[in-house]
C-alpha cells in the first residue's frame, strides 16, 4: 500500500426514494482534511462516504452472485449486452489473477481506510451531541466489521486494518501481510462487540434513516460472521494447509473446531431477540380494498412482497446503496404486444433446470423424495381448473409445472404460468391475468441473440406485482436489495444448532425455525410433510439428515438473493453443486413435445482454487508480502 492520502469520492448513480439526505457525501473538491470534521453537517457527510462503498448486492454488473455460479444464467453473446457479461466469464471458468472478475479488493480496502479516517477524527467535530457522535461510532465501527466480512468471503484470509499508517511510515511497515482466519473473525467480532451497545434498537426516523445501522443489523451480521467461521470452508479445512504467509505461519487452522458452532448458537439467538424486540415479524401482505383475493394471491403476494415491499418488517438489513429498478427491467418478460419493442425489457436472465427442481412438491418435500409425485418430471401434462391461478387452463405444459410448493408459483415465472400483477389484478378472472409464454414465436420466445429467456424461467422473485407497463417505459416500483431477512437468520440459527450437538434437543430446537419459515411459505412441518410423504420418513430424527434439509430450505427460501453462492462455499459442496450442468429448454421449438427437451447450456468447473478469489497479480507484486491464494 501506498502513504495513506485522503480521498474524497462523489458516488455517482445513488438512488433513494426518501433518503436522499442519507446519501450525501463528502463533496468533491474538499482539499482538507480537517473541512470534513469542523461541523457537525460535513462529519455526518463523511459518515455517509463510509455507507457509500457497501457492495451493491443484486446489481448483476456488479455482483458476482447474480450470474457469477449457477443459480442465473444470461445471454451468452449478445451484439448489446444490458448488463456486464463478468458474472458469465465467472461462471464458465474464465477467472483471472492478472485482472480478476469483480474485484473489490482495492475499493473495499478504500472504505476501510476511509471509515478508520472518520474514527480518527470524529471527536474532532465540536457541534455534536455526544450520543450522537458514540451511534456514529457504532455505525462506521459495523461497517469496517461488514468489509473485512466482504473481503474474508472473497478472498479468504486478508490483511487486517485495525488503523492507518501514518503519512511518514516506512517502506516496511507499509507492507501489510495477511492474517490467520482465526484472527480475522476474532477482529470482525470484537468491532461489533464494541458497536453494538451503542446502536439504537432500532430506526425511528423512516424518513430520513433507513438503512442506517441499528442494534438488530449489527448483532445479525455477527450472527453471520460466527456461522460462516464455524462452516467447513473456514473451520479445519485441510484443502488450504499450503496457504502460508512468507514466514511459513498457517492461514488456516488445520484443526475442526466443533465449539466455534457454540459461539453460532448464541450469537444468532442473541440476533433474533434483538429483532423481535424492535419489531421484526414475517411480511404478510394486508389485502387490497379493491379486489378480493383469494387465498391462494394472498400467499403470493406475502412471499413475493417479503422481497419487493421496500422497508418491510421482515427485512433486518437493506441495501440503501443498491435500489432495485433496473434489476427488474432486465427480469421481467413482455407480457402484451404493444410493449414487444420496448429497447430496455431484455429477459437477459434465466433460472437453470436444476434450481426450478430444488423446489419442494407443495407436500413440502424434494421432488425426488414424494411419494405421491413421482413419475417422469418431463411428461406433458395439460393444466385444468384447479391449477387455473398457477398454470393457464387447457395449456401443455410439464409435470415438474404442476403441484409444486407456493414459493416456486410466486418467486418463478415459467411458460404458460400465470403472472399476476404488471396492472392485472383481479384474480377472480384468471383467464384476465398475464401469462408467461416462452416459445419461439411467442410473445416472449427468442428473437435474436439480444433478446431472453436464456433458459425459459424468469427470476418473478426480483418484480414487485405493482411495477407495470406505461406508454414508453416499464414503471418500476423500487425496493432496497435485501442483505438480510428475519427468515435468512431463522435458518442460520437452525443450521448452528443442528451442527453444535447431535441430540435430539437441538434438533427439536432447529426444526422449530425451520418450521417457522415453512409455515409463512405454507409448507406443513417438516415432521409432518417426511412423516407422511417422504420415501426417506426419518431423514429429520439424524444430524446429517436434518442438515440437508435445512441447507435445501435455505436454498429454496433464500433462492435469488445472493446467498447460494456463498453458501454453497462455506458448506464446501460447490465442487458438487456446479458439476450439474448448466441446463435450459429448447427455445427455438415452438411445439411443446420439442421445447420441453433440456439441453445443457454449459458445462461448469469448479476446483478448491475457485473458493476464493485471487489477489490482484499487480499488488502482490507491490506488496511482497502478500502470498497468493492456492491455484492462481
Amino acid at each position: 500500500m501506498k502513504k495513506i492520502k485522503i480521498i474524497y469520492l462523489l458516488i455517482a448513480g445513488c438512488l433513494s426514494f426518501s433518503c436522499s439526505d442519507y446519501l450525501d457525501v463528502v463533496p468533491e473538491g474538499t482539499s482538507r482534511l480537517e473541512n470534513a470534521f469542523t461541523l457537525r453537517s460535513e462529519a455526518e457527510r463523511y459518515l455517509f462516504t463510509c455507507y457509500s462503498y457497501m457492495p451493491k448486492d443484486g446489481n448483476p454488473s456488479s455482483d458476482p452472485t447474480i450470474t457469477g455460479g449457477d443459480e442465473m444464467w444470461t445471454l451468452t453473446n449478445p451484439p448489446h449486452p444490458t448488463i456486464s457479461l463478468d458474472g458469465l466469464k465467472m461462471a464458465q471458468g474464465l477467472q483471472s489473477a492478472t485482472v480478476p472478475l469483480f474485484d473489490k479488493w482495492n475499493g473495499l480496502y478504500q472504505a476501510l481506510r476511509d471509515c478508520n479516517i472518520f474514527l480518527e477524527n470524529v471527536s474532532k467535530v465540536p457541534d455534536i451531541e455526544e450520543e450522537e457522535r458514540i451511534r456514529w461510532i457504532a455505525e462506521v465501527k459495523t461497517l469496517k466489521a461488514y468489509y473485512h466480512f466482504c473481503l474474508m468471503r472473497m478472498y479468504g484470509p486478508i490483511p487486517i486494518i485495525r488503523e492507518n499508517l501514518p503519512v511518514d511510515a516506512g517502506a516496511d511497515e507499509v507492507k501489510v501481510v495477511r492474517e490467520p482466519i482465526d484472527s480475522c473473525v476474532f477482529y470482525m467480532v470484537q468491532l461489533l462487540n464494541e458497536a453494538i451497545p451503542d446502536l439504537p434498537s432500532s430506526i425511528t426516523n423512516k424518513t430520513e434513516q433507513l438503512g442506517r445501522i441499528c442494534r438488530p443489523i449489527a448483532a445479525s451480521l455477527k450472527a453471520k460472521i460466527l456461522v460462516t467461521a464455524a462452516s467447513p470452508l473456514f473451520n479445519g479445512n485441510t484443502d488450504q494447509a499450503t496457504l502460508l504467509n512468507r514466514d511459513k505461519a498457517q492461514l488456516f487452522n488445520q484443526t475442526y473446531m466443533p465449539e466455534k458452532w457454540d459461539s453460532a448458537v448464541i450469537a444468532c439467538k442473541k440476533a433474533i431477540d434483538l429483532c423481535h424486540e424492535a419489531g421484526a415479524v414475517f411480511y404478510k401482505y394486508p389485502g387490497t380494498s379493491q379486489y378480493n383475493l383469494t387465498d391462494t394471491m394472498l400467499l403470493q403476494l406475502t412471499l413475493r412482497n417479503a422481497i419487493c415491499d421496500r422497508w418491510n418488517d421482515e427485512l433486518i438489513w437493506g441495501n440503501s446503496q443498491s435500489i432495485q429498478g433496473s434489476l427488474q427491467n432486465v427480469t421481467v418478460p413482455k407480457l402484451e404486444i404493444q410493449y414487444r419493442d420496448y429497447a430496455q425489457l431484455k429477459s437477459v436472465l434465466g433460472i437453470p433446470i436444476k434450481i426450478v427442481e430444488q423446489f419442494y412438491t407443495h407436500n413440502g418435500v424434494p421432488i425426488n423424495e414424494d411419494k405421491t409425485w413421482g413419475g417422469d418430471r418431463y411428461a406433458l401434462q395439460v393444466a385444468d381448473g384447479d391449477d387455473k391461478l398457477y398454470i393457464k387452463q387447457g395449456a401443455t405444459t410439464v409435470k415438474l409445472h404442476f403441484d409444486r410448493e407456493p414459493r416456486f408459483y410466486a418467486w418463478i415465472g415459467f411458460d404458460e404460468g400465470i403472472w399476476y400483477g404488471q396492472g392485472k389484478l383481479d384474480d377472480k378472472k384468471p383467464n384476465d391475468l398475464y401469462v408467461a409464454q416462452c416459445k419461439n414465436g411467442q410473445l416472449n420466445g427468442i428473437v435474436d441473440r439480444d433478446f431472453g429467456p436464456v433458459t425459459g424461467y424468469y427470476p418473478k422473485k426480483y418484480v414487485h406485482y405493482e411495477s407495470t407497463y406505461a406508454t414508453s417505459a416499464f414503471n418500476t416500483r423500487d425496493y432496497p436489495f435485501p442483505i438480510m431477512r428475519l427468515s435468512d437468520l431463522y435458518l442460520l440459527y437452525a443450521e448452528a444448532l443442528n451442527e453444535a450437538a447431535d441430540n435430539e434437543t437441538n434438533r427439536n430446537d432447529a426444526l422449530t425455525y425451520v418450521n417457522m419459515v415453512r409455515d409463512r411459505a405454507g409448507l406443513p412441518s417438516v415432521e409432518d410433510a417426511w412423516d407422511n410423504f417422504s420415501s426417506n420418513p426419518t431423514k429429520y430424527k439424524s444430524q446429517l439428515g436434518l442438515r440437508q434439509i435445512i441447507q435445501q430450505e435455505r436454498l429454496i427460501e433464500l433462492s435469488f438473493e445472493g446467498h447460494r453462492f456463498w453458501d454453497i462455499r462455506r458448506w464446501k459442496t460447490a465442487m458438487e453443486a456446479y458439476n450439474t450442468p448448466i441446463r435450459g429448454w429448447d427455445l427455438k421449438q415452438s411445439q411443446p413435445e420439442f421445447f420441453y427437451k433440456p439441453i445443457v447450456l454449459q458445462k461448469q468447473n469448479f476446483g478448491i482454487k475457485d473458493y476464493f478469489w485471487p489477489i490482484r497479480e499487480s499488488n502482490i507484486t507491490t506488496n511482497r508480502n502478500l502470498v497468493q491464494n492456492i491455484g492462481w
